[in-house]
């Protein structure tokens, strides 16, 4: 059976250096198209994905100008077309295209920064720069705001999106960004009512992240949009949702009955193992059974408390399903949950472990077992 490709393979390999290359050697007089794929390939076998990009940039700018204003033309000559302004979604672009982002903000934060912007502007038409983005909301908070002020309104959604992307407080890969919500927020109120999912599920991710640093605030922001009425109400629901996950899993009693759903029910729980010893690699099947004495929504989560390493423990949250309880009619599940021992964001510890069923945010059932060795 042939290996996995790996991602950094799949982003970063000879037909994408070459595609990089001929974008330049098409616009650039001079440039060695040749060299530089030799010399970016050879460096490959060594770096993972994100060294990759910036290797790539390194490699680039060996043959760019050394003035910065010169270089900022010669990347935007070399950049092929604008994404589709048509499209809602899914439309990311290619990884090579980061390029301009990282020279930006490697040669033009410090004394060329009205020039870098417009090179993000125009490049984050072709690839997110929200990594680059970083660095001039670190180095120039007010003065990137009031850019990114203007940019909410762009007539690109790939634009409108960098506002709310680039600026969310934990954005995975990127740096951290130490802005008052009070400074992004009035930008949201901007993308919130934006046509594209591309654009509110950025503002929802961005929400969510809020949501582990000021969850009132979030409720807050998303009863006024919901009052205000300046988006569709199936795309507000999908927001409240999707912005509100982390602190459901949280059980956070607000987030609850923003979406509907009662936290004082009063709902009874069972569960049942089909096991109480779990191998290591192997699954563990249970049974939920839910009683209540009314009618009403449920949003049910289980979460397993992992033995680690030390005599520490720690939880994590599973989805387990959404529906509607009747008033005494039982509300029953399965679930078969895999234990992969070799799995690599996680690492399992055999030991006690624990399952807690939770209903709308209030935990209603647990029961105990064991992982063993495979």
């Amino acid at each position: 059976m042939a290996g996995k490709t790996l991602l950094k393979d799949q982003l970063f390999n000879a037909q994408t250096v070459e595609q990089l290359a001929s974008e330049h050697g098409r616009a650039i007089a001079g440039f060695d198209a040749a060299r530089f794929c030799a010399r970016a390939l050879a460096g490959f076998p060594e770096r993972e994905l994100m060294a990759r990009m910036s290797w790539l940039a390194d490699c680039l700018e060996a043959q760019l100008a050394s003035d910065f204003t010169t270089l900022a033309d010669q990347l935007e000559a070399a950049m092929p077309p604008a994404l589709s302004a048509d499209k809602k979604d899914d439309d990311f672009g290619q990884f090579i295209h980061a390029i301009p982002g990282i020279l930006a903000a490697r040669h033009g934060l410090e004394h060329h920064r009205a020039r870098a912007m417009t090179l993000l502007h125009r490049a984050t038409r072709r690839f997110s720069m929200e990594f680059a983005l970083r660095s001039f909301l670190i180095r120039w908070p007010y003065e990137t705001l009031a850019d990114l002020a203007v940019w909410a309104d762009d007539p690109h959604y790939h634009v409108r999106r960098l506002v709310s992307e680039g600026t969310r407080p934990r954005l995975p890969w990127g740096k951290a960004v130490a802005l008052d919500p009070a400074q992004t927020l009035p930008l949201l109120d901007t993308l919130y009512a934006d046509p594209t999912r591309f654009v509110t599920r950025s503002v929802a991710n961005h929400l969510n992240d809020l949501g582990r640093i000021d969850p009132d605030a979030v409720l807050a922001r998303l009863a006024r949009w919901r009052a205000q009425g300046g988006q569709r109400e199936i795309e507000l629901d999908w927001m409240h949702r999707h912005a509100l996950r982390g602190l459901i899993k949280q059980g956070h009693s607000g987030a609850m009955a923003a979406l509907g759903y009662r936290a004082d029910a009063g709902i009874e729980g069972l569960i049942t193992l089909d096991r109480v010893a779990v191998p290591m690699g192997g699954a563990l099947s249970f049974d939920v059974v839910l009683h209540s004495a009314g009618d009403m929504p449920v949003l049910v989560d289980y979460r397993v408390c992992f033995a680690r390493a030390g005599g520490k423990t720690s939880e994590k949250v599973f989805k387990l399903k959404t529906g509607a309880i009747k008033a005494g009619v039982p509300f029953r599940m399965t679930k078969r949950h895999v234990f992969k021992a070799d799995a690599t964001t996680f690492t399992l510890h055999t030991g006690a472990h624990r399952i807690t069923v939770q209903v709308n945010g209030r935990d209603v059932a647990e029961a105990a077992f064991a992982l063993t060795p495979a």
